[in-house]
């Protein structure tokens, strides 16, 4: 294993491709979702979908590759299936991206609306100014 300069060892070629299978079905907006849900709380499939906007069949899809993965496990209750995430540091990263995303957005949308506030206060002071000069000059 090699040494990038920062003390760190590189992970075996492995350890990295299954890193980036993880990562790779994460890309994916629904599953993502899901496992967001998923690591508030323990659910079924009727539920998620309701909580995703899913349709059944495509929640049921996605988990079942989550499942496939190690992402997610499943029990049973009776008839139906109770989906879980069973991984506390796949809780950790998912928690950490969307987390940070999230603070990431709401900082980009009141630097918007100040910006915009600002604009819209300098369009207001211009407005104003010609009525200003005019009375200016004896108008």
């Amino acid at each position: 294993m090699a040494t990038g300069g920062t003390g760190f060892d590189d992970p075996p070629a492995e350890v990295l491709a299954e890193a980036a299978a993880a990562f790779g079905l994460l890309a994916s907006s629904a599953r993502l979702h899901i496992v967001w849900a998923l690591a508030q709380g323990e659910s079924d499939v009727t539920g998620l979908a309701e909580r995703v906007g899913g349709a059944l069949p495509a929640v049921s899809q996605h988990l079942t590759k989550l499942k496939l993965a190690g992402l997610v496990r499943a029990r049973r209750e009776g008839r139906r299936q109770v989906y879980f995430v069973d991984d506390a540091d796949v809780v950790t990263v998912v928690r950490l991206m969307v987390g940070q995303l999230s603070d990431r957005a709401d900082r980009s949308d009141r630097a918007d609306r100040s910006v915009r506030a600002d604009r819209a206060d300098r369009s207001d002071r211009a407005a104003e100014a010609p009525g200003r000069r005019l009375r200016g000059l004896g108008a």
